[in-house]
């Protein structure tokens, strides 16, 4: 069978892929999506998989979205941290609720079941009963945006809180640069960090600079109606074009 897994923590995901490694071999992970907005794309393009391992709350908003705008016929298994999801959850063929850190003997339970469902043997199982005693309060429906990225920096993984960070840039691979002026790689996209970032906090002013509202030192027009950001020190000396396009949608969001 081949599986997708919708996850926005890099590390969550990559354990999960090891866990289904090891308890199923032949189950194959094609693809590690980390936002709604990536998933959506992803479905666009590609038919979908036997299987889907799918976190409910990721940084662009619930994983719903791409299931109601779908209609997938596999066997997906949530896999979250926030228990009041459930009955949505099984509404979109949801076999299983797993609730993280994931046990392995769930996991291979769930692998099982879904096994189960295309092979036909068995039906998709929804017992509202069970669901009710699993739900719980707690927990939120609003988006949760990345608190820290894990950055590479001499063959070695570094945290760094979002809060730190002054501004992302992308020359050849996707850089982090904190307030203090440290400077980190990462291996995700523009588009993917787009996605788990706050977008009243942070703005993708153009193709390879995205930046902290706090860390903007002052704006002025070019004569093309263009924008230039300069930003605050230590970083005074990048200052940042903006089309003028995208120049009305700027003023606005740095007005919020």
């Amino acid at each position: 069978m081949n599986a997708i897994i919708i996850e926005d923590e890099k590390l969550v995901a990559r354990e999960l892929s090891i866990k289904i490694a090891k308890i199923d071999p032949d189950l194959k992970v094609l693809e590690i999506l980390p936002s709604v907005k990536t998933a959506i794309n992803w479905f666009a393009e590609n038919a979908e998989p036997d299987v889907i391992f799918a976190d409910i709350q990721l940084a662009d908003g619930v994983s719903f979205e791409i299931f109601e705008k779908f209609r997938l016929n596999c066997p997906i298994i949530f896999i979250t941290s926030y228990n009041e999801f459930a009955i949505r959850a099984f509404k979109v063929n949801g076999i299983d609720y797993l609730l993280k850190p994931v046990e392995p003997i769930d996991l291979q339970k769930a692998i099982e079941k879904a096994k189960g469902i295309n092979q036909k043997q068995i039906k998709s199982p929804v017992d509202l009963n069970k669901l009710m005693e699993m739900l719980q309060t707690g927990g939120s429906s609003k988006p949760v945006y990345k608190e820290h990225f894990l950055c590479n920096h001499r063959n070695a993984w570094v945290p760094v809180k979002t809060k730190d960070i002054a501004y992302f840039y992308y020359e050849s691979v996707v850089h982090i640069v904190t307030k203090n002026n440290e400077k980190f790689s990462l291996d995700d996209t523009m588009d993917e960090i787009e996605a788990m970032l706050d977008p009243d906090v942070f703005y993708r002013i153009n193709r390879q600079y995205i930046v902290h509202k706090d860390m903007i030192q002052r704006v002025w027009g070019l004569e093309n109606l263009k924008l230039m950001v300069k930003l605050k020190e230590p970083h005074q000396a990048v200052e940042i074009d903006i089309s003028r396009q995208k120049a009305p949608v700027f003023k606005k969001w740095l007005e919020k």
